[in-house]
């Protein structure tokens, strides 16, 4: 049964940190591409960061600089750091495996950032 679990979202103040965290299960993780998307309110899913099965990295302009996305092959998860955060960050932060036609998400972990 494959599974992606995100946790870590929560609350915080503009310019805070949070660290979320997405644990796999039921696939073979290194094979996949792993990516962090969002939704914030009224407005569609978008994509984050990824990670490729090599390590490589790739953002959106809107996070370049504040967030990284990293992968642990041996833990099965991802990680997003988040750093600096703003209002603007605020949504429902869902977890990706991307291999060929097979797709998976994860549930989604809330991000509010509000004074």
């Amino acid at each position: 049964q494959v599974q992606l679990v995100e946790s870590g979202g929560g609350s915080v103040q503009p310019g805070g940190s949070l660290r979320l965290s997405c644990a796999a299960s039921g696939f073979t993780f290194s094979d996949y591409v792993m990516r962090w998307y969002r939704q914030s309110p009224g407005k569609e899913r978008e994509l984050v960061a990824s990670v490729s099965i090599f390590g490589s990295t790739n953002y959106a302009d809107s996070v370049k600089g504040r967030f990284t996305i990293s992968r642990n092959n041996v833990q099965k998860t991802v990680t997003l750091q988040m750093n600096s955060l703003r209002p603007e960050d605020t949504g429902v932060y869902y977890c990706n495996a991307r291999q060929n036609g097979r797709v998976y998400w994860g549930q989604g972990t809330q991000v509010t950032v509000s004074s």
